[in-house]
């Protein structure tokens, strides 16, 4: 039947009371004997923006000539970093950006002083100087993963999604008279419109796979309601599709599952390391992140969404990571006043933080996508706005990029920008490498070349 050009939809979808299931590409959604990339299934670049807040080791004068964060060498034969060790399976689809400056960060006016964990975020994926208002007349600009999301967003079933590990959840001012919206989401789909960021795992999973009023219990899932859809799919196509489809319906249980041992570990706990959290959100901060990235790429397989947004922390946050084998709070240590054993504990934090972006780069290299996989058609871009910590400067920006953005990035690059460079300047060449001709970017002044 397929030799005859009959084929499925790419937006078919699995339907039941409460449940839309998108479906991954599948050799069956491409007429037979088209090349990919001249049918609706060609290849499309997801954006994923991982925001690790507070700077790095490697800003500060110590962490640059120790080379913490930032490579000793440009180009192609560079050695990796202290900090950037744990990314080197991923070298060829792995695009390091350093030496460049969010000055929108800055304090402007004396006012404004001391509120760079306010502005920091903001600034990330905006380049772009927030208003100082504790009030709700917030002014910033818009970020490259919203530009993207209505650029692409028009045929998926989300525009983009927001994943956060930590939120304020508050209104008014969280301090020096800015609105705490400032400090709790990275996404802005206009100067005064921020998008709230979701901290529990199920709200994510219902949000991609359901629809409000969708019930379960411990032992059923949200596929039972596809069941039979799923069955007479499954009758109707070639081998190869059938395993790719029973992976990904694997793929979602094994989420769902991990979302209700967590809900019934922390229904039944005589103690939460995080008692006012939902009962969906795990006390391992590596657990959530996991499970996050997880949910990033099942959205990203099925085409849910192409843009995804991740705060993988907060400025001020003083949680302790016992995994990294640092005792110190992450707050605490950021503010290591220039203390060389310090600076190189933070720079081991720095490390472990970083160590957590392999198992969504495996996750996205393992699934098949068209004539590749998710990483060869992905773009991830991870990194902080804030420079040296200590002093809450915004020079010397952690910032690297993975994934091969559907062939726009080569890989295997270090590029080293001359003092002064905005950061904005590769948020710039990001939206142009994923297709987007946009003449700026914030504070941008012109492309990075990689």
């Amino acid at each position: 039947m397929f030799l005859a050009r009959k084929h499925i939809s790419r937006r078919t979808l699995l339907r039941g009371v409460g449940v839309t299931l998108a479906l991954p590409l599948l050799d069956s959604m491409v007429p037979a004997q088209t090349p990919l990339r001249r049918t609706a299934a060609a290849p499309r670049s997801r954006l994923a923006c991982i925001e690790m807040v507070h700077g790095s080791a490697g800003a500060t004068d110590l962490g640059t000539a120790r080379n913490y964060w930032s490579p000793a060498k440009e180009g192609s034969d560079f050695d990796l970093s202290y900090s950037l060790e744990p990314l080197a399976p991923f070298r060829d689809y792995l695009t390091i950006i350093s030496n460049t400056d969010a000055r929108q960060g800055d304090a402007f006016v004396p006012a404004e002083g001391g509120a760079d964990h306010f502005r920091s975020s903001a600034v990330f994926l905006t380049a772009t100087h927030p208003k100082q208002t504790a009030g709700p007349d917030v002014f910033n600009g818009t970020s490259i993963d919203q530009i993207y999301a209505q650029r692409c967003g028009h045929d998926t079933r989300l525009p983009s999604i927001q994943l956060c590990i930590e939120n304020i959840g508050l209104s008014g001012s969280c301090g020096y008279q800015y609105n705490c919206i400032y400090a709790d989401t990275i996404s802005w789909a206009s100067p005064t419109t921020p998008l709230p960021m979701t901290v529990n795992p199920r709200v994510a999973f219902e949000n991609l796979f359901a629809v409000p009023g969708a019930q379960t219990t411990p032992q059923t899932s949200l596929l039972d309601a596809v069941t039979s859809q799923a069955s007479r799919l499954k009758a109707q196509l070639p081998a190869a599709d059938r395993s790719r489809l029973a992976a990904y319906l694997d793929e979602i249980r094994a989420v769902e599952r991990r979302i209700q041992a967590i809900e019934r570990r922390n229904a039944t706990a005589d103690h939460r390391a995080l008692p006012a959290a939902p009962l969906g959100v795990p006390d391992s901060w590596e657990e959530h992140v996991k499970l996050m990235f997880d949910l990033q790429v099942l959205a990203f397989a099925a085409e849910v969404t192409r843009v995804s947004a991740f705060k993988m922390s907060r400025d001020t946050s003083n949680r302790i990571f016992p995994e990294s084998g640092v005792k110190n709070p992450f707050h605490t240590l950021s503010h290591h006043s220039g203390t060389p054993a310090l600076i190189e504990e933070f720079a081991k934090l720095n490390r472990y933080h970083v160590s957590l972006i392999p198992y969504f780069l495996r996750k996205l290299q393992s699934t098949p996508d068209g004539d590749g996989n998710l990483l060869d058609h992905s773009l991830v871009l991870y990194g902080s706005s804030m420079g040296d910590s200590n002093t809450h400067n915004h020079r010397r920006v952690p910032l690297l990029l993975a994934g091969h953005a559907c062939g726009q990035l080569p890989g295997n690059l270090h590029r080293l920008c001359r003092d002064g460079t905005p950061q904005a300047n590769a948020l710039l060449t990001v939206m142009r490498k994923l297709g987007v001709d946009i003449a700026s970017v914030g504070d941008s002044t012109g492309e990075i070349a990689i």
